[in-house]
């Protein structure tokens, strides 16, 4: 029997070559040809100055880029993109086949930077964390920190090191050993010697650089995915979930890559905070009426490492309209008969809603949600021990009853 005839490929409408600091010189033989039949080559002005002289038409990429992208591609029929070293990593490549379809891109990737400075210093990649700074504030490496952690920090240009060492020093963790590498796989590369980052405060002499860090806490500083953070790694006025029940709560709701939570009544920011620090790939959004604690749930977003925290101030569930649909729910901050509605109905199917109560009637409302949705409840009581007088006593916080629940 034949075997039916396999469709023929469509060819791809866009091209995207990765090319190193040396540009021409390290290309493979493919993207070199790839270039030289390009009717059309965008990339950064630095970009095309590395290409010999070529009959393609030149255009620089557009500010800012992601608004203009679309129509780049579409005005460019067989557009080529230059890319630096792995377009896929952190790069327009894997922008351009998320926003066209895999089978409209082309990618023909160079050697990244992180590839380059992990060769240089000796380390395995496999073990280092990278955090791209490109488009992020310098406060994005706190998350990614932990004792004798490594990170190859991608910087957007020379001021970045010094702009890193600053808030490592400020957040206590001054001892991290850092490496500039700048220039990586041209003639003029050149690594430093690692110093702390207390001692870091000069600004480097290349735009394209990268900086190692090896990560060394001091005292006082903030460690680790896990959550449960101390309750003084945040700025509050006491409207805060406590250390405990925030752990037990991001225990049910189990943060996943790309996973939307919505934080209401978000006080400090500490469930979405926590949230994104324990998946990386995980977005919040926390919803707070206060406009003094919406402020202070940014202030600690930044502080602790996950300043792409959204902050919505305004009351639920009248602030919840225009928001895009969680797959994850926690609300904390009041519980009304209007607020879990309005949660549950936009909830996507198959998330995950915890919700906790201190009073009577909250609990009431979670009594009667939990008899007509199913999921459990559970009620925490938490003693602390503190000074009583000239003796120490267990001093108990008042009860919290959780309603952890699965849309179906």
């Amino acid at each position: 029997m034949n075997s039916p005839a396999s469709e023929p490929e469509t060819p791809a409408s866009v091209t995207v070559v990765g090319i190193g600091a040396d540009g021409w010189r390290s290309l493979a033989e493919d993207a070199r040809a790839v270039l030289t039949a390009a009717a059309a080559i965008a990339g950064s002005p630095r970009q095309l100055a590395l290409l010999p002289d070529l009959a393609a038409r030149r255009i620089p990429l557009p500010v800012p880029l992601l608004a203009n992208l679309d129509q780049l591609v579409s005005e460019s029929p067989g557009l080529c993109v230059l890319a630096s070293g792995d377009p896929t990593l952190h790069g327009i490549g894997a922008t351009l086949a998320q926003r066209l379809g895999a089978a409209a891109v082309r990618i023909l990737p160079g050697v990244s930077s992180v590839a380059l400075a992990c060769a240089r210093i000796g380390w395995p990649q496999h073990e280092v964390a990278v955090v791209s700074l490109v488009n992020q504030p310098p406060e994005a490496v706190l998350a990614a920190l932990q004792p004798g952690a490594r990170l190859i920090v991608l910087c957007r240009d020379r001021r970045t090191p010094r702009a890193v060492a600053r808030v490592l020093t400020e957040r206590g963790w001054g001892a991290s050993e850092l490496t500039l590498l700048e220039e990586l796989g041209s003639s003029a590369e050149h690594r430093s010697r690692p110093v702390p980052a207390a001692a870091l405060t000069a600004t480097g002499s290349a735009d394209l650089c990268v900086l190692a860090i090896t990560a060394r806490p001091g005292p006082g500083a903030v460690c680790g995915r896990m959550p449960g953070l101390p309750d003084s790694a945040y700025e509050t006025d006491g409207q805060i979930t406590r250390r405990e029940l925030r752990a037990l709560a991001l225990a049910v709701l189990r943060p996943w890559p790309a996973a939307l939570l919505w934080d209401v009544g978000a006080g400090s920011g500490s469930i979405g905070i926590e949230w994104m620090r324990a998946e990386p790939l995980a977005r919040a959004i926390a919803i707070e009426a206060r406009p003094d604690r919406a402020g202070r749930a940014v202030r600690n977003a930044a502080a602790l490492g996950v300043p792409a925290l959204q902050v919505v101030t305004g009351t639920a569930p009248d602030a919840l309209a225009g928001l895009p649909d969680p797959d994850a729910v926690f609300i904390g901050g009041g519980i009304t008969a209007g607020v879990l509605p309005a949660c549950w109905h936009r909830l996507r199917p198959g998330g995950r809603l915890v919700a906790h109560a201190v009073t009577i009637e909250s609990e009431t409302l979670l009594h009667e949600w939990q008899r007509e949705h199913g999921g459990e409840l559970v009620q925490v009581s938490v003693s602390y021990c503190e000074p009583l007088g000239g003796f120490t006593a267990w001093r108990p916080a008042l009860p919290v009853t959780q309603w952890q629940v699965t849309r179906p």
